[in-house]
C-alpha cells in the first residue's frame, strides 16, 4: 500500500541466520537483517534480542527507522504499536502481529533459528463462570474506525459471546482515510480498502449487519430497535456512530448533484464524475478539501479552493505552516479563491458573495462534519458536541460506551473534554472501550494523533490538541520542509506538528504521554 515516499526502504542487512556479534547491537538499538528473502528486524533491550518482522503490518514502513519505548516499537509513519516480546499490534492503526523468530544467543555472538509459532489465542471464561457481571451480549452501533476496531479487539482478547455489528453502510469495514488520499487519486487498489475481508467477520463469530439503520435504543430494556422491525438485547453496547457531513445553509447546498466525502460510495461516485472532468470547485480549505484537491490534481483536474480564512488550515496548523500548505499546493496548480464566502452553489458552478461565479464540471462541499448524537439524545443519554464519556468512555447511562468522532472524552493532556475526528484515534478510542466493556479497562490517555499527505512534497504529522495557543515555536527549516512546530499555551506545549520528522514526532508522542511538555 502506497505510504511515504521519502520513507526509503533500509537495506538489505547481514544475514541474521549467520549471526551477528552482539556488540553490533546496542542496548536500545535496532538492525534490519534478513533471513533467507524475509526482512527482520532485531531489537535488543537489556541483554534481550528481539526478532521480529521488519515492516508495519500496516503500510509496511520500515520498523527500523521507528522507535522503542519500553518493551515496544513503533512505527515511523502512522505510530503503531507492537510488542517486541510477542509480537502483536498493540495500539492502532495495525492489527496483524508481526512474524516471529527464535534467538540463539552463541558466546558474543547471535543468530536466528526458525519462526516462532503465534501466540495461543486468548480465552475468557464462558458467560456461565465469567465474573458476576460479565457482558454475554455486545452491540456495537457503527462500522468505522472504532467500531470495527472494537469488535477486533473484542475478539483478539478472548470475548466468545455474542457480538453484532451494526453499520448504515454498504461496504464492509474499510479504510477511510485512503477516500480522500491514494484511492481518489488512483494509487490505491480497491482490495486494500477493506480493513478485513466479508468472510473474516463470519469466521470471528461476528454477527456483521451493512446498510442497517437503527431506530431507536432502550437503556430501560437494554435493546436495540432497528428500523427493519427486530430488536437486539445487549449487556454492553458501544455507540460508535461517527459524523456525517455538514451542509451549510446556502442555497444549492442539499441538491445531491454537489458532492460531499464521508463514504466509500461518496468516493465512487466523485471518481465517476471526475472521469472525462476538466475541472472542479472545493468549498471549504479543510484537511479533506485540500486532501481531495491533491487528488483531483493528480487526476489531471484543473482545481478551484474557496473558503473564507485568508489562509487554508490556519486555524489547526497557524499561520506558517498554513503558508507553506498554500505554496505545496499552489505549485501543483490549485487555484486559491481565500478571504471569499459562498452566496449558492450547483452542481457545476459556484457563485461568491463578491458576485464572481466559477464554473466547474463538479463541485464538493469539505465544510466539516458534525457528531451523529440523535440515537444517543433520543435515548436520554448526556450529550454536548458530542456524547459525552468518562475516562472509561462510559456515557451517562451505566453500560452504554461511546468511541470514535461522535464522542468527547476528558483529555489528561490538554485538562479540557475534547471530541476529535482523527481515524487513529477512533480506532484506538475502539480498542479502549473493548477492555472496558471487558472489565479490563484503563483511563483512556491516548496522545491524539493524526497525518496529512499532500502529493509526494509535504508530509505532517500532528500531536496532541490545540484549539488555541499563544505563541508557535518553529525549529528547523519550512522554507526545506523539514520542521518541529510547538504550539504553546500557559507555560505548556499543547500540541506538535512535524514536517518530514517522523522520528521526532515519535519521541514527541512518547514525551507527552509522560507528561506535560514545558514550553
Amino acid at each position: 500500500m502506497a505510504g511515504r515516499e521519502n520513507g526509503a526502504e533500509a537495506e538489505k542487512g547481514p544475514d541474521l541466520a549467520a549471526g551477528v556479534p552482539l556488540s553490533a547491537l546496542a542496548d536500545g538499538g535496532m538492525l534490519a537483517g534478513h533471513v533467507g528473502e524475509e526482512a527482520v528486524l532485531l531489537a535488543r533491550r537489556g541483554e534481550e534480542v528481539f526478532a521480529l518482522g521488519a515492516h508495519c503490518t500496516h503500510y509496511g514502513a520500515p520498523l527500523a527507522t521507528g522507535l522503542m519505548v519500553g518493551e515496544t516499537v513503533r512505527c515511523p509513519w502512522h505510530h503503531a504499536c507492537f510488542s517486541l516480546r510477542t509480537g502483536e499490534a498493540e495500539r492502532a492503526p495495525a492489527f496483524d502481529p508481526l512474524a516471529r523468530w527464535e534467538v540463539l544467543r552463541e558466546g558474543e555472538r547471535i543468530r536466528l533459528g526458525g519462526k516462532l509459532p503465534a501466540p495461543a489465542p486468548r480465552r475468557l471464561p464462558p458467560a456461565p463462570t465469567a465474573a458476576p457481571g460479565a457482558p454475554s451480549r455486545i452491540v456495537i452501533l457503527g462500522g468505522g474506525a472504532a467500531g470495527f476496531a472494537a469488535a477486533e479487539r473484542l475478539r483478539r482478547e478472548g470475548y466468545a459471546g455474542s457480538l453484532a455489528l451494526l453499520s448504515e453502510d454498504a461496504d464492509v469495514p474499510y479504510d477511510r482515510p485512503n477516500l480522500s488520499k491514494d484511492y481518489l487519486a488512483g494509487e490505491a487498489e480497491e482490495g486494500w480498502m477493506p480493513l478485513r475481508p466479508e468472510g473474516w467477520y463470519g469466521e470471528q463469530g461476528i454477527d456483521l449487519r451493512l446498510a442497517t439503520r437503527v431506530d431507536r435504543i432502550d437503556p430501560a430494556g437494554r435493546t436495540v430497535h432497528l428500523a427493519a422491525g427486530t430488536a437486539l438485547p445487549y449487556d454492553r453496547l458501544l455507540l460508535a456512530t461517527g459524523a456525517e457531513p455538514v451542509r451549510p445553509p446556502f442555497p444549492g447546498a442539499e441538491d445531491p448533484g454537489v458532492l460531499v466525502l464521508r463514504s466509500w460510495a461518496d468516493c465512487r461516485g466523485l471518481i465517476a464524475r471526475a472521469e472525462g472532468a476538466r475541472s472542479a470547485v472545493l468549498v471549504g480549505a479543510g484537511f479533506i478539501g485540500l486532501e481531495v484537491a491533491a487528488a483531483l490534481r493528480q487526476r489531471g483536474l484543473a482545481v478551484t479552493v474557496v473558503a473564507p480564512q485568508p489562509r487554508p488550515l490556519e486555524r489547526v496548523l497557524g499561520p506558517e505552516l498554513a503558508g507553506v500548505v498554500r505554496q505545496v499546493h499552489e505549485g501543483q496548480g490549485v487555484q486559491f479563491r481565500l478571504g471569499e464566502e459562498v452566496a449558492a452553489v450547483a452542481p457545476d458552478r459556484v457563485r461568491l458573495k463578491s458576485g464572481a461565479e466559477i464554473v466547474a464540471d463538479l463541485v464538493l462541499l469539505g465544510t466539516g462534519v458534525r457528531p451523529r448524537t440523535a440515537l444517543a439524545e433520543a435515548a436520554g443519554i448526556a450529550v454536548e458536541n458530542g456524547i459525552l464519556v468518562d475516562a472509561m468512555l462510559e456515557t451517562s447511562i451505566p453500560g452504554i460506551f461511546a468511541a470514535g468522532d461522535v464522542a468527547r472524552w476528558p483529555d489528561p493532556h490538554s485538562g479540557g473534554r475534547i471530541r476529535v475526528e482523527h481515524w487513529v484515534v477512533a480506532e484506538r478510542m475502539g480498542q479502549a472501550a473493548a477492555l472496558a466493556m471487558l472489565g479490563r479497562g484503563a483511563p483512556f490517555d491516548a496522545v491524539p494523533f493524526f497525518w496529512s499527505r499532500h502529493y509526494h512534497d509535504l508530509n505532517i504529522d500532528y500531536l496532541g490538541h490545540a484549539e488555541r495557543w499563544d505563541g508557535v515555536a518553529i525549529e528547523g527549516d519550512l522554507a526545506e520542509k523539514r520542521a518541529v512546530l510547538r504550539y504553546r499555551a500557559g507555560g505548556r506545549v499543547l500540541a506538535v506538528a512535524t514536517v518530514d520528522r517522523d522520528r521526532e514526532n515519535l519521541r514527541l508522542e512518547a514525551a507527552m504521554e509522560a507528561g506535560p511538555l514545558p514550553a
